[in-house]
Parts: structure tokens; sequence; C-alpha cells
């Protein structure tokens, strides 16, 4: 399809996927909106209530038998599954750029292609034998000791709206590879995409019940899910005030809880450092996907020294960021989900400003008339304590924040209720490695660090959340250990 074709294109797919059958929903509709244009381009009807007991009855029907599926027949099912998905990357790149906004280059490489590369590295960890032999204990008789993983039962996966797709597979394709069954719900904001791939789990030959789809209006449906009998694991990807409100909702049952959360990532520019040169870099990485990234690096400590280089290279290093149609491959920030939250992220810069923060860095280009764009700013002059310092915006804003020591630096990146991420610019790599350690931070990257790995954990202390999400890691939070002791 071209460029044209694809820029109107948006799943067809308006049905629920409930025990391997693609059922219209039954609850209250609700509106699919192209946020580069605020047009409505899907009407979907969300799940009844009924709808999603029937999702869960399907997934606990199909445990058993994907529980005692073979390591091989679970990693064949995952990889015709990213076989399935890579066969329709333009498409998949096509509704994440109409739905959530993304600009098309970076929708292809970051919310499809990752996806597909996590999931096949999950069909390639099924085949794992994680049991561990204890070997012989004598008190009071001789007997033999094996710790065994199982898989826990039915997963709910909820998932935010910034990456539809990657946030979906970090769960159920670890809850694939470890045995269990899922019933997955989206963000309202974000739907057409993952009832699309309902769709591609049929294509894909995935078990009936194994993998099922809902969509909820609102908290309805997800507190039913979350607090349903037959779920054992919850896992959510958003905000930490709805985290919480979900790991009570769990509690009520004891159900472990997997929260990948908020963050207010501290960027780290040490001395001796080429600022000046890193300058693009690092804005095009906080202000990517608009900002709406948890680990957006938007909170940014700056050596003293440093301040006046960064800020000036900064400013020619803002004219690489364009705010626009996200189909415009010179674009690389595209428009906030929706209008309230457009909103939102201008009411933080308002704040900023009547709190005595100064606009160091800005476009001063026109955003389209049309969509819920925002331009891109930079504040100097806050305090750490600052509100727009502390909290996630979740949008295009970005805060540089002098310090004059190496310890001071630190404990300003400690000084938030969150700790997802953080990077270090150091001339030294080792002493960075070893300055990781002083961070309450789940991802702490030294000079950029790399891409986002299948094999690495991801989550944060605080407020970030709760266990983590990928690689063996993010598999265990889905399996049980049990121990099987045996006397000769």
């Amino acid at each position: 399809m071209s460029d044209t074709d694809l820029r109107n294109w948006v799943p067809t797919t308006r049905d629920l996927l409930i025990d391997g059958r693609l059922v219209p929903g039954e609850g209250p509709t609700i509106e699919g909106l192209n946020p580069a244009t605020g047009q409505v381009h899907a009407t979907v009807a969300t799940a009844s209530i009924e709808q999603v007991d029937q999702a869960v009855a399907a997934a606990r029907k199909a445990f058993p038998a994907w529980a005692a599926a073979s390591p091989q027949e679970r990693s064949a099912a995952i990889h015709r599954l990213a076989d399935t998905f890579e066969k329709h990357t333009e498409r998949l790149t096509a509704s994440i750029v109409n739905e959530v906004g993304t600009p098309a280059a970076f929708a292809e490489v970051m919310q499809v292609k990752l996806g597909i590369a996590h999931l096949r590295w999950q069909a390639e960890a099924a085949l794992v034998d994680r049991t561990v032999q204890l070997g012989e204990w004598h008190d009071p008789v001789l007997s033999y000791s094996e710790v065994a993983y199982r898989p826990a039962g039915v997963v709910a996966c909820i998932t935010g709206y910034n990456y539809p797709i990657n946030l979906a597979v970090f769960k159920f394709g670890a809850a694939l590879a470890a045995g269990c069954t899922s019933v997955l719900l989206p963000s309202p904001r974000t739907p057409l995409t993952t009832l699309w791939m309902g769709e591609l789990f049929e294509e894909a030959g995935i078990p009936a019940g194994v993998l099922n789809v809902v969509i909820g209006d609102g908290p309805s449906v997800g507190q039913h899910l979350t607090t349903h009998p037959w779920v054992d694991r919850v896992s959510f990807t958003g905000s930490d005030a709805v985290g919480a409100a979900i790991m009570e909702q769990a509690a009520r049952g004891l159900k472990g809880v997997t929260l990948e959360l908020g963050g207010k990532s501290p960027n780290i520019l040490l001395p001796g450092i080429d600022a000046a040169a890193l300058a693009k870099d690092i804005h095009l990485r906080w202000a990517r996907n608009g900002g709406q990234g948890c680990a957006a690096l938007a909170r940014m400590l700056v050596h003293e020294s440093l301040v006046d280089d960064f800020l000036g290279a900064s400013k020619e290093a803002f004219t690489a960021l364009k705010v626009g149609d996200p189909w415009d491959r010179s674009v690389n920030i595209g428009p906030m989900i929706r209008e309230d939250h457009r909103a939102r992220v201008q009411g933080f810069i308002d704040n900023g400003l009547a709190d005595g923060g100064h606009i160091a860095l800005s476009l001063d280009s026109p955003v389209p008339d049309q969509g819920y764009f925002i331009n891109p700013v930079v504040f100097t002059g806050l305090s750490h304590d600052n509100r727009l310092v502390q909290n996630e915006v979740f949008g295009p804003v970005g805060v540089v924040v002098p310090f004059s020591t190496e310890e001071e630096a630190v404990r300003l990146a400690n000084d938030t209720a969150y700790g997802l991420a953080a990077n270090i610019y150091t001339p030294d790599v080792e002493h960075g490695r070893a300055l990781a350690a002083q961070l309450r931070s789940g991802t702490v990257w030294v000079n950029g660090g790399g891409n986002m790995r299948p094999d690495a954990p991801f989550g944060g202390f605080g407020l970030s959340g709760v266990g983590r999400e990928i690689g063996e890691w993010g598999i265990r939070e889905y399996l049980e250990p049990q121990h099987v002791q045996w006397r000769p």
C-alpha cells in the first residue's frame, strides 16, 4: 500500500476475541479518534460484564491444555504469532500512526519491529527448563529435592495507550512462554490496534481461549477483570494512580500483580563530556513519541560548568525537532493522544511559568490547526521540588536543573517518588557503571546505553511499579516455584 492509502487505513476489526471466536461487543460504544486530525475514524462496542466473564472462563478452560503443552509447542505458537505480525508490519505501523499519532518512521521501528523482536525472544525462552536440583538433605532422613516452575494460571493483561503493541507483547508473550493463558484489555483510547491483534491471534493459530481480547469504556470492565476470582495474575501499564487502584482491587483476591507505572527519569550530565555534541540526541530521545513515554529522560541534571554550553547548543539542536503530521517523514513529534491530555500538558507549562520558571528552549513554528499538537519546551529556573520537576508530564516538556557536585547530582536524581530509569553521561564509563549503584532506578543507561533488550528486565523503584517485565524476570512473574521432595 502507498503512504496515501495507509494514511487513511484503520483495522476493520470491531469484534472482541472470546474463546477463539470474534464476537460483537455488547457494552457501551466508544469512539476511536485520529489524534493528528481529531476526527472519529471508528465506533467500537465494548464488552459487557457477562462477556468479560466469558473471556475469563475461556482462558480458565484453555489453561490446563496450554500449561501441559510441550515447550516446543508453545515456542512454535509464539513464533507463528511473530511471523503473522511480521507479515502485517506495514499495516500494524499504519494502525499505530493513525491511532496513537506516533511518527511513521519511529512507529515502524519502535512500535512494531521491537515488539516482534521481543516475541521471537519469548518464543525461545519458552524452551528453557528452569528446574533447579537442590540435591540431597539428611535431616531427619535422606531426601532429595527439586524446584520446578509452574504456570500461575490466567493473566489479566491491561495496557496503556502509548505503545499498544509492545506493552501487550511484554505481557501476553511472557505469559504464553510461561504456560499461562490471558485476557487482554487495552486502553479505551487505543482499542483498534489491539482488536485487530485478536484477529491476528486467530490467523496465527493460537488455540481457542489461550488469548482473549476485550474492550472497556472505563473502570467498570477493568475492575471486574482485576477482581475476578478466576484471574490469577494482573499485569498493568499506566499511571501510578490507576496502578494503586488495581493493586488494591487485586489484593481482594490475593492476586499477584506486575505494575509498570510512571517515571520522572533523570539524565545526568557530568563534567568532562561534550555536552554541546550530545544536545541533539538528548532532546530527540526524551521528546520522541511526543514525550508520551514512561522512561522519557526529560529531567536533565546538568553540571553547572556545562549549562551554558548545553543550552547554547540546544538552541540549534531544537531545530531538529519538528511537530506535525505523523505521516510526514521529516516529523519526529506527533500529537498528544486526546485534547484533554494536550490541555493537561499545557497546564504544566502554564503552571511552570506561573511558578517563576523560564522557557529556555522552544519551537516557534505554529502547530497544525487540527489535532492535539503542542510544541516542545524546556524549562530552567525551577526548584527541584516544583511540581513540573517532580511529576510525570507525559508530554514534550523538559526541565534543566544545574548541580555543583556529583553527590548533589545523585541526591537530585533520587529525589522523586519515581525510580524507573536514568542515564549518566560521563567521560569514564567504568565510573558511570559504579555510579549506577547509587541510583534508585530500575534501568540505568551510561552514555545513552542502547535499545530495549528483550532479555533485560524493565520496571522501577517507588511509584514506578511493582515487579519487572521483559526477559527472564518478566517470565517469572507468571510462574510459581514448586518444591518437590522425595525419599529414595
